[in-house]
């Protein structure tokens, strides 16, 4: 599993806290609980780049697009150690 940029991170918790989630509640999440104010677009690039990587995936809500986690931040958190140990 491929690290993780600072970006993906702050997404990936969105998900993993609150699981499948828009991308306005992602934003939304990031702007209440990490103080970052990003712009809609770019959320969505965010978790269509994760999703390309098989790290997010997502069903239809409608008009909207619900994402969720397809990997468990333990699974993450081991892959990111290894990698700073290696």
């Amino acid at each position: 599993m491929a690290a993780f940029t600072d970006r993906e991170l702050d997404v990936m918790t969105v998900l993993w806290a609150r699981g499948p989630s828009t991308v306005a509640d992602v934003r939304e999440a990031l702007a209440r609980d990490a103080g970052v104010d990003l712009a809609y677009t770019t959320v969505l690039t965010v978790l269509r780049t994760l999703e390309a990587k098989g790290h997010v995936g997502h069903a239809e809500a409608g008009r909207a697009h619900r994402y969720h986690a397809l990997v468990g931040r333990e699974a993450a958190g081991r892959s990111a150690l290894r990698r700073l140990l290696g």
